[in-house]
């Protein structure tokens, strides 16, 4: 989507959890995070669904104004509930389709907090860019946010599979760790300066 002042719409995939988690700091960024993107004008895709971090962010960024693009399988709207204040909701067939859209739909990627979804989604993401899927070959970061050390066990692992030769060296900042929102914003979006 091209913009009137003729530049790209920046859209960011945000994978997180249906669920608040036992943390209340993981709520607060996932609204954070929400405001901050719309602020900046970057619409966030997401998992589509009203409950947990993911409906928390969801409201954050329509209450700031911003865009959100949701998608969800039929069968999950029955589970996580379909958010139905969004800019965009779509339903589609399944879980494969689900991910399709929403990648196709992002340049970048951002994992709050989450579970084996949240693991599962960020961890082919970051296949795909690896792999060339991306439209046109594009390489989209992914990034690991938290500001409470969530995922620095899961960052260091990442590390140990680069050290062993199981990523290649020139693939290891495909998934990349924040411990901020505007650090997390500079990996998606560095600076043009």
């Amino acid at each position: 989507m091209t913009l009137e002042s003729g530049r790209e719409q920046r859209r960011v995939a945000v994978f997180c959890s249906s669920s608040l988690g036992t943390e209340p700091g993981y709520s607060s960024l996932a609204a954070d995070l929400g405001r901050r993107l719309a602020d900046e004008g970057i619409g966030v895709v997401f998992g589509g669904g009203r409950v947990g971090l993911m409906g928390v962010m969801a409201d954050a960024v329509m209450g700031a104004g911003g865009e959100v693009i949701g998608v969800i399988p039929n069968f999950l709207d029955e589970i996580e509930v379909a958010h139905q204040g969004l800019t965009e909701l779509h339903l589609v067939d399944d879980m494969h389709e689900r991910k399709q859209l929403m990648y196709s739909l992002s340049d970048g990627f951002c994992a709050l907090p989450g579970g084996l979804g949240t693991m599962e989604e960020l961890f082919e993401a970051a296949t795909w860019t690896q792999l060339g899927l991306h439209k046109g070959g594009r390489h989209k970061p992914v990034v690991l946010l938290d500001d409470d050390g969530f995922w620095e066990p899961l960052a260091g692992f990442h590390g140990r599979l680069v050290e062993v030769g199981f990523v290649k060296q020139s693939k290891a900042g495909i998934i990349r760790r924040a411990t901020s929102i505007d650090e997390a914003l500079e990996l998606l979006y560095p600076s043009s300066s």
